[in-house]
């Protein structure tokens, strides 16, 4: 269930209070929630997970990403989710790990990221960046 990115970045589908211990117990130590609240029914909900990772001794934020885009202080807010963690590992869950991909890949375009090795290391996980490929590009021309 969790696909690695990076070696300290593991990316999922709706996770619950089990797939937390077994993070926990990978190293983990920050869950990222990049799913809006109420999204279906059938989704545990953030507050569920929060307290499953405090109880982890994990830390936990929410950045929700809707289907209508991204927007910079969603960027801002995983990359400081992620400078705060420092060197552990941290996991971001979705519906289906495809929103908190490609959250993580603008946020590491923008920092200066080659997109075509982002892209690699997200089909490496079974994750496909095209439909964000243009914004990628103007991110890292930004950077550049």
């Amino acid at each position: 269930m969790l696909r690695q990115l990076t070696p300290s970045l593991f990316v999922a589908p709706q996770i619950d209070a089990d797939v937390v211990a077994q993070a926990a117990a990978m190293g983990v130590s920050l869950i990222v929630n990049n799913r809006p609240e109420g999204e279906s029914a059938d989704q545990t909900s953030g507050d569920t997970i929060e307290a499953a990772a405090r109880a982890a001794g994990l830390d936990y934020v929410a950045i929700p990403v809707s289907h209508s885009g991204f927007a910079p202080w969603q960027l801002d807010a995983l990359d400081e989710a992620l400078a705060k963690n420092g060197e552990g590992k941290a996991l971001c869950y979705c519906r289906s790990g495809t929103r908190s991909t490609l959250l993580w890949a603008l946020a590491r375009a923008r920092a200066g990221d080659s997109p075509h090795v982002l892209a690699e290391q997200a089909a490496a996980a079974g994750y496909d960046l095209s439909p964000i490929r243009e914004m990628m590009h103007a991110l890292a021309s930004q950077k550049g």
